[in-house]
């Protein structure tokens, strides 16, 4: 994959971006970078201004306190909006990025023209809850397993694909403090704005993989079902990384998607 040539705003948030007109902000997963966008930048920059952003102590963005909730996230993203002067975005996350795009969705109002969430946890049952808690607890004491997540998320017989191969890359060099805060905040925000998307107008698409262990299609038809102008997207036999082993079909839902009328207001 090329090198990604990155920006630096006034905060500290650094990201890159690709072509002109209606703005569309991807937010990535926790462990990731702005890199794992690449396929999606390529191919919605042709008709929209594709901007990437690295989480907080992400890729080389500025980490935030290690206390930080998911509100703390969110606030972050008002704050990028607001150093890039953009009024009104769309906003497409994945997994951990998909809370903090629910989440602005939620708090931002009419700045939100239409929201995507990709492989997004909502509501977790006890058993599910209490293994993620104890996985980020592992991560705050020092104990990071890059193996364990990379099976759940691209299963055992995808190791030798390059998606595989770049994400274990990615999640290898994180920096851990910063993985450490954001996976905190993962593991305690997937009901933080769970009661909001019946307030959420805007057009919103919840898309996962019919193999995804964690961010279950039932999930996602349960956001699309609460959300007025929510509607689900199933890729058939992928699992948490879509975005880069289904890029075609994403791209194609995603541009689909940004073609929605946006709520008349």
């Amino acid at each position: 994959m090329d090198m990604i040539r990155r920006f630096h705003t006034k905060s500290g948030i650094a990201y890159a971006e690709q072509g002109a007109g209606e703005p569309l902000v991807l937010i990535h997963g926790v462990g990731m970078r702005l890199e794992a966008w690449a396929p999606q930048m390529a191919a919605l920059g042709r008709s929209h201004r594709v901007i990437a952003v690295d989480m907080p102590g992400h890729g080389e963005s500025r980490a935030l306190p290690e206390n930080a909730g998911l509100d703390a996230f969110v606030a972050w993203l008002g704050l990028f909006l607001d150093d890039l002067e953009l009024d009104r975005a769309n906003l497409a996350g994945h997994s951990m990025g998909a809370l903090i795009a629910g989440g602005a969705a939620a708090t931002f109002g009419s700045r939100v023209s239409r929201v995507a969430l990709l492989n997004a946890v909502y509501r977790r049952d006890a058993a599910a809850s209490a293994a993620v808690i104890d996985r980020a607890r592992e991560i705050r004491a020092g104990q990071v397993d890059v193996d364990g997540p990379l099976l759940r998320w691209f299963g055992a017989d995808s190791r030798e694909s390059s998606a595989y191969r770049l994400t274990h890359r990615w999640l290898s060099s994180v920096d851990r403090g910063g993985y450490a805060t954001a996976y905190a905040a993962f593991a305690a925000g997937d009901s933080a704005y769970a009661d909001c998307w019946p307030d959420v107008g805007c057009p919103a698409l919840f898309l996962t993989g019919t193999d995804d262990p964690n961010s279950t299609p039932a999930m996602a038809q349960a956001m699309a079902y609460a959300a007025p102008n929510g509607y689900a997207v199933l890729i058939d036999g992928h699992r948490h990384m879509v975005n880069l082993t289904a890029p075609d079909e994403v791209n194609a839902i995603l541009s689909e998607w940004l073609e929605k009328p946006e709520e008349k207001r």
